[in-house]
């Protein structure tokens, strides 16, 4: 795990305190006994001096009784405390139920009926259902759903509005700019259909379990298992009945071991679980470092009378600077009631410490251009996710001893469309047509346990996934120049609508994103407007909407490798931007006005449907969080 001597110490930790548990209840149930017999014995009165012989008897029967009690309960107690976890074994076990995991255990599924063959496929998703860490709004190209499911629109596939209107445009603080949308560009969204990815994901779960998938939701993936041998041998979910501070509860019971031939990874962007494998093999040794976005979005009923479903709205510009890559999409959904997805994105290679992502997208929404659609509606939902950007430049290693990448885990997003669900898809399917070969391959020779599907990737850089992203790979880069992310637009403008991709040169990323941040003392602070409650709202009252809930004693999800680095480096050199980049206030260290005294947890807290543990990634530096 990422702190696996931490989880070894809270095992341990547990093994103990349940011990002790079970010894203090019996040694007090003896001693209550023998105390209880001394007590009766002394209430009588003494007859004889036989008697009284026998009594003292008693009193050593007792006296021994109590100590083969104890130790009798002492031995049971331990042997009956079973930190062995249970283990199931299967053929695949696939970590992550979005589209990308569920694409690759459909495909097998597929596979396996084709060629008559029994496969087990397992799929644990941390989720309570499949779906429901998924945000809704989201444009999606079908391409590769019509090649898992051709028949998709008479399988009922939620996707109910096509697009059929499609603007961009460059925002000022006043106006807008319009931009014209020619054929070729990575922008145009004709044959594109707006869903509630939510509902897409938990559709795609449907046509899982009806081929026969096990699908454990409500099952976190917490530690990778290995083999003797060092390739992967499957995972292990999360021990639940866990206190705040790592005692167990009554309800303490050790998660489930799910071995595979090959573990595929599917569990999105910054996977806790995938960069222990980019450690441990050495995965990213030949690209660039991953860069980040944020994602924050909002879904809205609106006015019927402004509702324009099928219409796509996308910006860049106010309120971010030049140098700020971002934007801001608007959705139009054709659904049983009037709504509109909205969203804002920044990039994570920002320079200014002041700047807050979910205080520019409030802002956003108060634009000229922005506000008439939604007064007079309601904001029923709000959430926000990571993203990666860095494109084909930091696509690690996809294959290594036992388990395979897929989806957004490696980083398969195409920026400039603004998607990675196609790709996802895709990535899943030629991942388990990969897996399956070898499955059945009764001349297969593998070297260590956990099979090594290289073919995997040689099969994805054939396929139409790498020739999208090749193609694109210049355009995030290009807006690190003078001109910023208009640089990128004029870049895409000439060299990509022109030579689409073939220019015989690679542009690279400047850097990790936590590198790009300046000085607090080199930077003006932002004053944003107060949230006026009916547009704009506060960070709590957002929280509120997204669906997500923890127990109060659960543990933290984030710890701090050093305490000191909050205060020390964090708050003196960058004014402490933790307050600022996370989308959903989550405990992160609070620091007094006079920034003499820091109230810092152990720990930071971390809601699952949120980036947190991405957008520390602003500061990932040496030492780092």
């Amino acid at each position: 795990m990422l702190y696996k001597k931490k989880e070894l110490i809270l095992h341990w930790g547990a093994d103990v305190l349940l011990c002790l548990f079970q010894v203090l209840k019996w040694g007090f149930c003896s001693i209550f006994s023998f105390l209880s017999c001394k007590v009766i014995l002394l209430g009588y009165p003494v007859a004889s001096v036989t008697e009284q012989r026998a009594r003292e008897r008693l009193g050593e029967i007792g006296y021994w009784f109590m100590l083969s009690s104890f130790f009798f309960f002492f031995f049971f107690s331990i042997i009956g405390v079973n930190m062995e976890r249970f283990a199931e074994e299967a053929d695949v076990v696939i970590v992550g139920g979005g589209p990308a995991g569920l694409s690759a255990a459909i495909r097998l599924k597929q596979l396996a009926a084709e060629h008559n063959k029994e496969i087990r496929v397992c799929l644990v998703e941390k989720a309570s259902q499949i779906g429901a860490h998924t945000l809704s709004g989201a444009c999606v190209e079908p391409r590769a759903l019509e090649e898992l499911f051709p028949d998709w629109k008479e399988r009922g596939a939620p996707l109910n509005t096509p697009v059929t209107e499609d603007k961009f445009g460059i925002l000022t603080e006043k106006s807008r700019i319009p931009v014209p949308i020619i054929p070729g560009l990575p922008m145009v969204n004709h044959g594109n259909y707006i869903v509630r990815l939510g509902h897409f994901v938990s559709w795609l779960g449907e046509q899982a379990e009806a081929l026969g998938v096990e699908i454990y939701p409500g099952y976190a993936a917490a530690e990778v298992l290995f083999h003797e041998d060092g390739s992967v041998k499957g995972i292990a979910t999360n021990d639940v009945g866990i206190q705040k501070d790592g005692a167990p509860k009554a309800t303490f019971e050790r998660g489930l071991e799910l071995h595979g031939k090959v573990t595929v990874f599917a569990e999105g962007c910054h996977g806790h679980l995938a960069k222990q494998m980019y450690k441990k093999y050495n995965l990213r040794e030949s690209c660039q470092p991953q860069s980040y976005g944020i994602g924050l979005k909002e879904l809205w009923t609106i006015d019927e009378k402004k509702w324009k479903p099928g219409r796509v709205e996308h910006t860049v510009g106010w309120p971010l600077d030049r140098h700020t890559y971002g934007g801001s999409f608007l959705y139009h959904l054709k659904e049983s009631e009037p709504l509109v997805a909205l969203g804002f994105v920044v990039g994570l290679d920002y320079q200014n410490p002041y700047l807050n992502p979910f205080r520019e997208f409030q802002r956003w929404k108060h634009h000229p251009t922005i506000q008439p659609t939604l007064e007079g509606g309601t904001r029923i939902a709000y959430g926000a996710r990571a993203l990666n950007e860095g494109g084909l430049q930091s696509i690690p290693k996809l294959t290594f001893p036992g388990g395979v990448l897929i989806g957004c885990s490696p980083g398969l997003m195409n920026v400039p469309k603004i998607k990675g669900t196609h790709t996802a898809m895709k990535s899943g399917m030629l991942a388990s047509e990969a897996i399956f070969s070898q499955l059945i391959n009764e001349n297969l020779q593998s070297k260590t346990k956990g099979l090594h599907v290289q073919e995997y990737e040689e099969n994805l850089k054939k396929s139409w996934v790498w020739k999208e992203l090749y193609a694109v790979r210049n355009i995030r880069p290009s807006c690190h120049s003078v001109l910023g992310v208009y640089g990128g637009m004029i870049y895409t403008g000439i060299f990509y609508w022109l030579l689409r991709g073939m220019e015989p040169w690679t542009l690279k990323h400047p850097g990790p994103d936590f590198a790009q941040l300046k000085p607090a003392k080199e930077c003006t602070p932002i004053e944003y407007p107060k949230p006026d409650g009916k547009i704009s709202f506060d960070l709590l009252s957002s929280v509120a909407l997204s669906g997500t809930n923890h127990e109060n004693d659960q543990p933290a999800h984030l710890t701090l490798k050093d305490d000191s680095i909050p205060v020390s480096r964090n708050l003196a050199l960058f004014d402490g931007p933790e307050q600022r980049f996370c989308p959903a206030a989550s405990h992160l260290p609070k620091w007094h006005s006079s920034h003499q005294q820091t109230v810092s947890p152990v720990g930071l807290r971390v809601y699952e449907s949120f980036p947190c543990a991405n957008t520390i990634n602003r500061l990932e530096s040496k030492p780092a969080l």
